[in-house]
């Protein structure tokens, strides 16, 4: 299953996925936003909203698919609109809860979670709504089937050949067979909401949704990145993700070990865990950077964001995204990224201006080629700056319910 930027791990990953987004630092609340909500909320009738969503913000496995849908979840919750998310269980986590506003129940194992939700819904267990919201994240709820009233869906990008690195044989066919097949002729009808154009082009080319039903709605930054302090007098290269097979780090590692060739003050550091930790140890040590490229797990927000100031380049390398979330932290540092050319990096990095893509054999050049070129990364980073200021998480809630409202008036039309 894929993610927006799936670095989250409780106790183990970059700990601002673990914040409670209703922190002072983390949303503003500004009272002209929450009006503005709520008025397109009244307008559309929906007073209450259900959210279906395979995991949690507080889910060991969580990642900023689970960051979008938590914040959202609290903004609308502050303009008066009465959310639920329904989500799986996690071992040692409670079944319900509230948070920030609105409630989340969790029921069902990983894959229970889907059939679960639909039933819940279907006889009214679930409590009544005015709209639904549902979060495709690699496997669907097939909300199209069942739901007869107002409904959107969050589709942040397709997952294509992440199925064969997080699932075995036949269950990887299978799932990239529902995600391209079986699935998408039920959502022909129904609006869809993702996170970058390029994603978008995704969606329609790959998967023939309507051009007209996929709605673009980027991601928001959290106000607390910003630039400040000071770089690193040595050269600093910074990954932030969770160690998994979609992120490419084994790549990232080589490409380093070839950056240090030409640049021999470098230092690298990789934030974040997952299973594939030993695996990057063991490149790391291969590739003799065990001195210089660090792996220190789990970093809390202030050290994130120290690190994203200290750094000179931040790297990207994944296979997949829907959006690049570290890229979009890192701008609002004023810090540049060499990133793969993915859909979803192409629009959280405007290349040339305030980062490069490159193709994944290119990443060591073109850091290279930055790392040396003082004037040319500080022009990125201002571009950085500019294209980071454009995003907000108000923004992301206004364009988030306006679909969800627009289809809940044509409805009623």
């Amino acid at each position: 299953m894929g993610e927006v930027a799936d670095y989250r791990g409780r106790a183990e990953t970059p700990c601002h996925l673990q914040r409670r987004v209703g922190s002072p630092a983390a949303v503003p609340s500004p009272s002209d936003h929450a009006a503005g909500l709520a008025e397109i909320a009244a307008h559309a009738g929906l007073q209450r909203v259900h959210l279906l969503a395979w995991r949690d913000l507080d889910d060991p496995e969580a990642g900023g698919s689970e960051v979008h849908a938590a914040t959202v979840a609290e903004l609308w919750a502050r303009a008066g609109i009465d959310v639920t998310m329904r989500t799986s269980e996690a071992p040692g986590l409670p079944r319900t809860l509230e948070r920030d506003g609105y409630r989340v129940v969790r029921r069902g194992g990983r894959y229970l979670v889907f059939p679960g939700a639909a039933l819940a819904e279907v006889t009214g267990r679930a409590g009544p709504r005015d709209g639904l919201v549902e979060i495709w994240n690699g496997m669907p709820f097939l909300s199209p089937l069942w739901c007869r009233g107002p409904r959107a869906v969050w589709l942040h990008h397709v997952h294509a050949e992440m199925w064969q690195m997080t699932l075995p044989e036949p269950l990887a066919t299978m799932g990239r067979l529902l995600e391209r097949r079986f699935a998408p002729p039920f959502y022909r009808r129904t609006p869809i909401v993702t996170l970058a154009e390029s994603s978008r082009r995704e969606l329609v080319d790959e998967l023939g949704f309507d051009d007209g039903r996929v709605h673009v709605v980027p991601p928001g930054i959290d106000p607390r990145f910003g630039p400040g302090g000071n770089r690193s007098q040595a050269p600093l290269v910074v990954a932030v993700g969770r160690l998994t097979p979609v992120k490419r780090f084994h790549l990232l590692v080589d490409a380093l070990a070839a950056v240090k060739q030409e640049v021999p003050a470098l230092e690298a550091v990789i934030v974040g865990e997952g299973y594939e930790r030993p695996l990057l140890e063991a490149r790391i040590a291969e590739a003799g950077a065990t001195g210089w490229l660090q792996l220190p797990g789990r970093l809390d927000d202030d050290q994130l964001l120290e690190l994203y100031r200290r750094a000179w380049l931040l790297a990207a390398s994944s296979a997949r995204e829907g959006w690049g979330m570290t890229i979009t932290e890192a701008a609002a540092c004023g810090t540049p990224a060499v990133a793969t050319r993915i859909s979803g990096h192409a629009d959280a990095l405007v290349d040339g201006v305030s980062g490069v893509l490159v193709e994944p054999d290119r990443l060591a050049e073109t850091m290279a080629g930055l790392l040396h070129d003082d004037a040319e990364r500080t022009r990125l980073g201002k571009g950085a700056l500019e294209h980071a200021r454009q995003l907000t998480w108000e923004a992301t809630a206004t364009g988030t319910l306006r679909v969800l409202a627009d289809d809940a008036v044509r409805r009623r039309s």
